[in-house]
């Protein structure tokens, strides 16, 4: 059976790639992943194993290789990036973190400006970006008062349940 961090890593290089179908059989478990509305749709189920279905098996498999060629390692170097180019680290007392797996955004639409920028002040209250998960736009809150010091993630990134947003020096 698949690890839930395998399972989000083919997540990803579905969603980032132009497969619309894929499915992974193995050990009895079976994970069929499709694209619906350009977001990657998963589902895991238990099946028996049979003998004569081991010819199938063997196409899944050879499939799984040639989609991990394609995976992205840029996006884990923006945000180091980002500092390097700041050419200074930034103290910062709280990280303003993801509630829920999703897409960040960092302003209402595409055409708005972003909720907030580096050096915006911010009070418990105030939104700074979207998490879209499910097709469902959360509001993240800063939850602290303070100054926005450092933006980790870039507009349209997959976010994690968990990961650092923003970092935040409080008052």
């Amino acid at each position: 059976m698949l690890k839930v961090q395998e399972i989000r890593e083919l997540i990803k290089l579905i969603d980032n790639s132009s497969i619309d179908e894929f499915s992974y059989e193995s050990d009895g478990t079976k994970v069929s992943m499709k694209k619906q509305g350009g977001q990657a749709v998963v589902t895991e189920q238990r099946v028996e194993t049979v003998p004569a279905a081991a010819a199938p098996v063997q196409e899944p498999k050879a499939a799984a290789p040639a989609v991990q060629k394609q995976e992205p390692e840029v996006n884990e170097e923006k945000p180091q990036e980002k500092a390097a180019e700041e050419g200074e680290a930034k103290d910062f007392d709280h990280e303003i973190t993801s509630p829920m797996v999703g897409t960040f955004y960092r302003a209402p639409s595409p055409d708005s400006d972003p909720y907030v920028e580096v050096g915006d002040e911010v009070k418990t209250d105030t939104v700074v970006c979207i998490v879209e998960a499910m097709k469902l736009f959360n509001e993240i809150e800063a939850e602290v008062q303070g100054e926005i010091v450092e933006i980790l993630v870039e507009n349209g990134e997959l976010v994690e349940y968990g990961q650092p947003l923003f970092r935040v020096k409080t008052k």
